[in-house]
């Protein structure tokens, strides 16, 4: 049956430890809260409309608590965009992965292009891909190591993609007890890939991308939560509750669970709680009873099967070279050798086995009868295993040889199906181990990594089955984890590290040999007293007829076009006898004995050619060292379906003894068979029957000569045509392979340069917009001095029109008036690459400041210059009033005898009107203090003056004197503070009148 096969070490962990970290985590809640929920997404083409949908999704309120890794199928050779695009999309840190990065919550991370990653110990780990281009599968390489990892806090969801890349890694994923989510096919572009991991029956949730982060948090909240760490339910209400299950698992499925590992059972109970978000075990119980669906699911759930084509390579390359060999010593050509898988899953370790098996036979260039009996519990496993059809992905399990070798592609390229001749030694079959027998006479048995998740009890009864099962010398394979326990009187140790043991004789002779427990028990038989009845009376046409079939009617056998016997009428002992083999459907044609067969299968032949009654005398028929002569005769049963085949339809074979009387050699005259005693006429007969065989014989044999001299021929023909095929598929097969993942990456590498132009689209159109809000001219001009584009705020200054992009700028007459070197400044910016501006007039006396400044792309690569022009017109407009103004004020204050100037907060003069030339004669004030210019008692004085005006904010007048020309000059002084527009204060503004003129 199909159980979820781990390693061993997983039975001892906790259901709910987590992950490794490098704190430890038991016990306290501070420690608790620093474990997180690791999820891997995988996506290929159409994943980023998918990325989006799903980060768009995110709750904005809180923090989602955990860490997501990005696998995205990316070209090797492209740069990508991916981390950029998807931090639009989220208020998350979002990083491109770098080797050895510690993963933290609320972050995202993408894979680099050209990379596999792996997840260990908390880190991501960058590696160089092994596998060619083609054949390369980065999810399922991620899945796998974070369920290695993480075990049952693994989470892994599947997005829109082609092929099959993420299965396997979804089923290693669920072995491990985490969960799994995909895109519902609906919603993806490409539906490869989900469809590929629903296929498998292991998906927890089938959601649109904007569906998954609220579902994803609750069942973090439900798994992994302080609440359900700590739930503790009583052990005799857990045992209560787990019969009630089993109770319901066996009434709808047929199938006992009581006998696995609690641990196994305990951990499955728990994520199926944690899918439907419940709580308490009462409370899940209800919700099977009244969900059968659930039911299943945990059915579909303690089935899990996790198994791959040779894993352990190490331990399948010790089977090859010591195991396998020995199987067949001792075997003499053309005998079987019998092999087991139980719990073989979806078979591929059944597969892997028989190729074993088919290269060792290859090598010794012997025959042997192979036969792979694989039997599970799970009959969905079984029909995957029948059909023998895997995902492309299997392709990083098999060598590149095997997978030519034993495998023939999909013509959709949707996986690789198992080769007809390794197809053909493995018979599938549903078997429960516990209860029904086991098969008999085998040399090797294959068990593996299923024991672990039995109870000992059980265990200790099925170590003895194997060995009951097994023919002397015979090999157990058990998984990494397996023992025989107390059985070492059962088997010998081949290789303690594969788990290969030998059966010994067993020298037991208690009753724990019994295997009757595994078949189903038999009633009591009940006594009940027989009623007398009385015969029915049966009609007198009935007796005689009946008495008349008896009598008269020879053997007859009812059979099918293919000669399966479907009725028996007489003794059929003289003609027929079982086949060796395991008894299976009775065939007349391997059931013929000897003189019977050949002629019996010629006639069938003839009669589904012809649709019409044959027959075939005298034929001797070998039975218990005597010979019988009897007639064959074959005649199609009347069908009642006119559209029925010649296969479909059915055949009465008739066998009718021939008397010795009636063994007369035909075409004999009468007058010597009345001289002939019985021994003559039996000589008669066997020479007349040996000149028919040898005539027989001869006309065969030539016949078969001619076949065999044009079959030589076409077989050589087909041989040769069939290695070219085979080259040419080989061929065709790689370059798809590689055309399907380049066409994955094109795919991916198309949806973000799609994006990449819808941002620059927008771009351009923002700043479109902006040029022409403004009204800001512009003009883009190449190297070549060429016009690249403009803005219709530039047709204004330069007359430009649309047919003018591509003309050179110096063959466009401009409106400007008084500038006529555009074309040298344009040139001369392009040779130092220093900006040029200047103002200029239009001839309608409107004014613009051009810029000429190099054109830099954001590689800093100079492709040519940007000419703005910015409107300036009212600017200029107002500058000339002012200085209209200026020079009005100017001339008033000449007129009246007083000096009026500005000062800044250093009281440096700014600005002065009237200078009283007898004080400062023929020299610039401008920039210099009252220190610079007056004795220092005087400019101190005036100095504090000024700087007590500034400090209280408010005017004040005063008399000044100073002296001039040998006389005291007296000024009436007025200070004001300055403020500018914003009022903040600049300085001081004055004025100063003389009053009075005193003589020394």
């Amino acid at each position: 049956m199909a159980i979820p096969k781990k390693n061993a070490r997983t039975e001892n962990r906790a259901a709910t430890e987590p992950a490794p970290s490098s704190k430890s985590t038991t016990g306290t809640d501070s420690a608790l809260e620093n474990i997180f929920p690791i999820v891997g997404i995988g996506a290929s083409a159409g994943g980023l409309a998918a990325f989006e949908a799903f980060f768009s999704g995110m709750p904005t309120q809180t923090d989602p608590g955990m860490a997501f890794v990005l696998v995205q199928h990316l070209a090797p050779d492209h740069k990508s965009i991916l981390t950029g695009l998807i931090q639009r999309y989220t208020r998350m840190q979002v990083f491109e992965v770098e080797d050895g990065m510690v993963v933290k919550p609320n972050c995202a991370y993408i894979i680099p292009p050209g990379r596999d990653m792996a997840f260990l110990n908390g880190s991501l780990q960058l590696l160089e891909p092994s596998a060619p281009r083609g054949q390369r599968l980065p999810i399922d390489f991620f899945f796998r190591s974070l369920a290695q990892d993480q075990r049952e806090r693994a989470i892994c969801i599947v997005l829109s993609g082609t092929g099959s890349d993420g299965t396997l890694g979804v089923r290693a994923i669920k072995g491990e007890g985490g969960m799994v989510m995909v895109q519902s096919p609906d919603t993806t572009e490409y539906d490869g890939m989900p469809c590929s991991a629903i296929a498998t029956g292991l998906v927890d949730y089938q959601l649109a991308p904007a569906e998954m982060p609220a579902q994803l948090m609750a069942y973090a909240a439900h798994a992994f939560g302080r609440s359900h760490q700590g739930t503790i339910v009583p052990a005799a209400m857990a045992e209560n509750s787990l019969k009630k299950i089993f109770i319901l698992l066996r009434a709808q499925t047929g199938h006992d669970f009581s006998h696995y590992k609690p641990s196994t059972i305990n951990r499955r109970i728990e994520r199926r709680m944690a899918v439907n978000q419940i709580e308490a075990l009462t409370d899940y119980i209800k919700f099977m009873q009244k969900t059968p669906a659930e039911v299943e699911a945990l059915f579909r759930d303690l089935l899990i099967g996790v198994t791959n084509f040779f894993r352990d390579p190490e331990i399948f390359k010790i089977v090859e070279d010591k195991i396998i060999p020995q199987l067949f010593i001792g075997k003499s050509p053309g005998s079987a050798i019998r092999v087991w898988s139980p719990g073989c899953s979806t078979g591929e370790e059944a597969y892997s086995i028989a190729i074993l098996l088919q290269e060792r036979l290859e090598a010794m260039k012997k025959n042997f009868k192979v036969q792979v009996f694989a039997t599970d519990l799970d009959a969905q496993a079984i029909a995957t295993a029948r059909t023998g059809l895997y995902p492309a992905s299997i392709s990083s399990d098999l060598s590149p040889e095997r997978l030519a070798r034993f495998f023939v592609s999909e013509a959709d390229g949707s996986g690789y199906r198992i080769a007809k001749g390794i197809r053909d030694m493995l018979v599938f079959s549903e078997q429960n181990l516990i209860k029904d027998p086991p098969f008999s006479r085998l040399d090797l048995i294959s068990c593996r990594n299923l024991l672990i998740y039995m109870s000992s009890n059980l265990q200790k009864k099925l170590i003895p089955l194997f060995h009951y099962a097994l023919n002397p010398q015979g090999i157990l394979f058990l998984g990494s984890s397996e023992t025989i326990g107390d059985f070492s009187d059962l088997f010998t140790v081949l290789d303690r590290k594969a788990k290969l043991y030998q059966r010994k004789e067993d020298l037991r002779t208690d009753g724990d040999r019994s295997f009757s427990r595994f078949l189903p028990p038999m009633s009591a038989p009940v006594h009940i007293a027989a009623k007398t009845t009385l015969p029915a009376k049966l009609q007198l046409r009935e007796l005689t007829e009946r008495a008349i079939i008896n009598q008269v009617t020879p053997v007859a056998i009812l059979i099918n076009g293919q000669g399966d016997i479907l009725y028996l009428h007489g003794r059929t002992g003289m003609y027929l006898e079982p086949a060796p083999g395991e008894a299976g459907v009775n065939n007349i044609l391997k059931m013929a004995r000897e003189g019977l067969r050949r002629e019996l299968t010629t006639t069938l032949h003839k009669t589904l050619g012809q649709d019409q009654s044959n027959r075939c005398c005298g034929l001797r028929v070998k039975t218990n060292g005597d010979y019988t002569t009897v007639n064959l005769s074959i005649h199609p049963v009347a069908a009642e379906d006119a559209t029925k085949t010649a296969e479909q339809r059915l055949y009465l074979v008739t066998l009718e003894e021939v008397l010795p009387t009636e063994q007369l050699p035909q075409h004999l005259p009468p007058a010597i068979t009345t001289d002939l005693n019985g021994t003559d006429i039996e000589i008669l007969r066997l020479k007349q029957e040996l000149r028919a065989k040898e005539e027989y014989l001869q006309t065969t044999n030539e016949e078969l000569e001619t076949s065999n001299e044009e079959l030589k021929s076409s077989n050589e023909e087909m041989q040769s045509v069939n290695e070219e095929l085979q080259s040419t598929n080989e061929e065709l097969e790689t370059s798809k392979e590689e055309l399907q993942s380049v066409n994955e990456e094109l795919a991916t590498v198309n949806a973000e340069l799609q994006t990449k132009v819808a941002d620059l689209t927008l771009a351009n159109n923002d700043m479109n917009n902006l040029l022409a809000g403004t009204g800001i001219g512009t003009v883009f001009i190449d190297h070549s001095l060429h016009i690249l584009r403009f803005t219709p705020a530039a047709t204004k200054i330069i007359n430009l029109i649309h047919s003018d992009i591509g003309r050179p700028v110096g063959h466009i007459v401009s409106n400007l008036v008084g500038y006529d070197r555009l074309v040298a400044d344009v040139r001369a910016t392009l040779d130092t690459l220093m900006p040029i501006e200047a103002e200029v007039r239009t001839v309608e006396d409107k004014w613009y400041t051009m810029r000429i400044q190099p054109y830099r792309t954001l590689s800093n690569v100079i492709e040519g210059v940007v000419i703005t022009f910015v409107d300036i017109n009212t600017a200029k407009q107002m500058q000339q009033e002012l200085q209209r103004s200026e020079e009005r004020m100017r001339v008033a204050l000449n007129a009246f005898p007083m000096t009026v100037f500005n000062q800044d907060k250093e009281l440096r003069y700014t600005w002065i009107c009237n200078t009283d030339a007898r004080l400062f004669p023929g020299e610039s004030i401008l920039g210099k203090t009252d220190h610079d210019l007056l004795p220092a008692d005087e400019a101190e004085r005036l100095t504090a003056f000024k700087q007590r005006v500034m400090q209280n904010g408010k005017g004040d007048h005063r008399e000044m004197a100073t002296a001039v020309s040998g006389q005291t000059q007296i000024y009436e002084l007025t200070v004001e503070p300055l403020y500018d527009s914003f009022g903040v204060l600049q300085g001081i503004t004055g004025a100063a009148v003389a009053i009075v003129v005193r003589h020394h």
